[in-house]
């Protein structure tokens, strides 16, 4: 299952802004895999408080989030999914892009983590 981990200054985050946020990054991966993998996307949005976030040693204020997508290693390598990694990091920047502004596209930074087989499990079995 692909999971999303969103870490975003907490005023950002401000009740109308979560769902479309939500939404934008299942249709970043539905559109990169197709429509019917986007019931399978998990988002997570992390609220950092104002003064707690640094880049390159030095405090930052701006709204643009850090994110990780984090699913199993194969799904990056599929045939029918050539370049998967640089499409999901360009729709995931989009997809943030549209949500929060055009002005975060810059700052935005994506982590895109491949789990190997063997290493998730659903309902306490290996999957």
């Amino acid at each position: 299952m692909p999971h999303f981990s969103v870490h975003i200054r907490e005023e950002a985050l401000d009740g109308t802004v979560e769902p479309k946020l939500i939404s934008a990054l299942a249709d970043a991966v539905g559109a990169v895999y197709g429509q019917e993998f986007r019931r399978l996307v998990g988002v997570d949005l992390i609220g950092i408080p104002q003064h707690r976030r640094g880049v390159g040693g030095v405090q930052v204020d701006h709204d643009a989030p850090l994110v990780t997508l984090s699913m199993r290693e194969a799904a990056y390598h599929l045939p029918e999914v050539p370049d998967a990694p640089a499409r999901l990091v360009a729709t995931t920047t989009d997809a943030l892009a549209d949500v929060l502004g055009e002005a975060v596209r810059k700052q935005v930074i994506v982590t895109i983590v491949g789990v190997p087989d063997g290493r998730t499990g659903v309902a306490g079995s290996v999957a």
